[in-house]
């Protein structure tokens, strides 16, 4: 069994990715009205997968059985392979939640963050066995994207590493292996191309559309950086920004135009309004 805390974005991505691939997923949030979209949101991707000839509905629907909200971070812990948390990108937060996740799980269950910046060793300090806390970092959208960063903390296990690594390649997944570094691997690099970016939209040295066009068709990026920014969202990338800033140096400091747009409530897709605007779907539709 495997538990995710967080019914987010992330949290529900990867609820439905492990229960695709077979697995028994309880998912909680401290929201009982997220845990309820989640699931909606499971039923509404996966049926898309199976109109696209990629599952089958019978698939599809034991999948669905398969995933079950609870009310409890016990319930999520106990009895689980794996816990997986999902939560706001804060450090004080992740540490708390994954000791109390420790106190219900069993002695050989993986405890695992999601955090695409944060110290795996800090998350895990309250952990009375950290050698059994690593980072999982997925990415978004989890169905969709191929790649986890199994990253190492000062303490992690080789075991725990192999069996984190064979969980997420049995689940459709391919893995790279990262010592504890701020910012990991992509996170480092991916959050020096969207700050360079937004400096560039805001020094005038090309729209918005033209920075990402030229992104996608000269570097083969599927993505433009302002478009992943705003599918992000620009208080995530602020956060993680002063986090490398305030370990790596004046490289990373942040743009202005980032400290402006999450002033401005402009955080991106998520909310109609980054870069660009968006319907009530999430398709771009204008400049913002």
């Amino acid at each position: 069994m495997i538990g995710v805390v967080g019914a987010g974005l992330m949290g529900r991505g990867i609820a439905q990715v492990f229960a695709v691939a077979g697995h028994d997923v309880r998912l909680h949030d401290a929201d009982s009205a997220q845990v309820a979209s989640a699931l909606a949101d499971i039923a509404r991707f996966t049926q898309r997968d199976v109109e696209r000839g990629e599952l089958s509905a019978a698939d599809r629907e034991a999948a669905l059985a398969r995933v079950v909200g609870v009310a409890t971070l016990g319930e999520v812990a106990s009895g689980a392979e794996l816990v997986i948390e999902a939560v706001v990108e804060n450090l004080d937060v992740k540490r708390e939640l994954l000791a109390e996740l420790e106190a219900s799980a069993s002695s050989d269950t993986i405890l695992a963050t999601n955090t695409s910046a944060l110290s795996i060793t800090a998350i895990g300090a309250d952990c009375h066995d950290p050698s059994r806390v690593l980072g999982l970092h997925f990415f978004n959208p989890v169905p969709r994207m191929p790649l986890v960063e199994v990253v190492s903390g000062r303490a992690t296990s080789p075991a725990t590493v192999v069996r984190a690594v064979a969980l997420c390649q049995g689940a459709g997944k391919q893995t790279v292996e990262v010592s504890e570094s701020p910012g990991f691997a992509t996170t480092r690099m991916n959050a020096m191309i969207g700050n360079e970016a937004m400096y560039m939209l805001m020094e005038g040295v090309a729209t918005a559309s033209d920075i990402d066009k030229a992104m996608k068709l000269g570097l083969n990026h599927p993505m433009g950086p302002l478009e992943l920014g705003d599918l992000v969202g620009w208080d995530t990338r602020l956060r993680i920004l002063e986090h490398l800033h305030a370990e790596l140096g004046e490289k990373f400091k942040p743009c202005p135009l980032i400290v402006e747009y999450v002033a401005d409530g402009r955080l991106g897709r998520k909310v109609g309004r980054g870069v660009y605007r968006y319907d009530d779907s999430g398709r771009r539709t204008a400049h913002a």
